[in-house]
């Protein structure tokens, strides 16, 4: 499971107005190769649901994360801070043995 915080879920729903999509579009959080530790994070709207989905809620914000994705992403949370050192999406992943300065990639 992903869950996600209040300060996630009031900026998605923002971005998600903001960018003129409707209730339909989710998030779809996945794993990509890249970044300085080996792996990314990416973060979006999809309004598709994918037969190989797996489809999370939590908040009422549904989570799309592909089959290859899930197995780093379980227990993770989504968080969203706009402080002083730095401004965007964490996400806070207790399989990541290893990520670097900018928060970005990951190792696990």
């Amino acid at each position: 499971m992903i869950q996600v915080t209040d300060k996630a879920k009031a900026r998605l729903v923002a971005l998600r107005t903001e960018e003129g999509r409707t209730d339909n579009h989710n998030v779809r959080v996945s794993v990509k190769g890249g970044g300085c530790s080996g792996l990314m994070y990416d973060l979006g709207f999809d309004d598709q649901i994918n037969p190989a989905d797996q489809v999370f809620e939590d908040k009422g914000i549904k989570i799309l994360v592909d089959k290859k994705s899930l197995l780093y992403l379980l227990g993770t949370t989504l968080d969203f801070t706009d402080g002083l050192n730095g401004k965007g999406f964490q996400f806070i992943n207790p399989n990541a043995s290893r990520t670097c300065g900018c928060g970005e990639s990951f190792a696990v």
